[in-house]
């Protein structure tokens, strides 16, 4: 399940892509299967041994064209292990609100991010939040939960004050908002809630499947009720004086 929409962040073969927080890999391994050189970073050592094995696998597989490439490895957001200018795209996905500096994630991607570079930010969006926040303190108050809820404008904002330049913003995921309020409502660990375990079958059958009904009923309802708030911007070329 991709929140990040390829259709308005294009990718190129052969585009350095970082995937910062990669978590279980998602979008690392679309931009491998498109034949990007991929770098899939997380601090979580066993996630990123679990993305390896998936990379290898996938190699091994020939799901990933000629010429890509893609490398596991673990890091620290705040000081990221590479030289400026590093990555023509940067991919950053329910992240930052786990992050206390936020301010100092951005200025780390744009960094490595080359001028002219692209970089997706998606965070959960601020409605949807709100309300699993107000159902279950549980949700949130967990050792590497969430500790930010972001606003539209607030996040943009940020990502200008970075020196990026936005150009593009979408909602995704509406269906499995209200999932996530049902696991607030019968308690976040609770799976055996019958309305949590009836509405996960659903979302599984619509990932497996892509029924057309609810591909049209999702993206009717993502402005409404859209779970992340997705926004894209590339980093300015630096004028003469910069360079000079």
């Amino acid at each position: 399940m991709l929140t990040v929409d390829f259709s308005r962040f294009p990718l190129a073969p052969g585009d350095r892509v970082l995937d910062l927080g990669c978590g279980a890999g998602r979008h690392a391994f679309e931009c491998y299967r498109r034949g990007a050189q991929v770098v899939a970073l997380d601090r979580n050592g066993e996630e990123i041994r679990e993305v390896a094995k998936w990379f290898a696998a996938m190699k091994e597989a020939g799901e990933a064209p000629a010429g890509a490439t893609a490398t596991a490895m673990e890091g620290d957001a705040l000081a990221l292990p590479f030289p400026d200018d590093s990555f023509d795209v940067v991919i950053i996905s329910e992240v930052m609100e786990h992050i206390p500096d936020d301010k100092g994630v951005l200025a780390e991607m744009v960094r490595v991010l080359k001028s002219g570079g692209r970089i997706a930010v998606t965070v959960p969006r601020y409605g949807p939040e709100k309300i699993c926040w107000a159902l279950s303190d549980a949700y949130h108050e967990v050792e590497g939960g969430h500790i930010r809820i972001y606003r539209a404008d607030e996040l943009l904002e940020r990502m200008r004050e970075a020196g990026l330049r936005p150009y593009g913003t979408h909602h995704a995921h509406a269906l499995h908002s209200p999932y996530w309020w049902l696991k607030c409502a019968f308690g976040v660990d609770n799976d055996k809630a019958l309305p949590v375990r009836a509405y996960h079958q659903l979302l599984v059958w619509d990932i497996m499947k892509k029924p057309l009904a609810t591909r049209l009923a999702e993206r009717a309802l993502n402005p409404l009720v859209g779970k992340s708030f997705v926004a894209y911007a590339t980093k300015p070329h630096a004028s003469r004086e910069e360079r000079a």
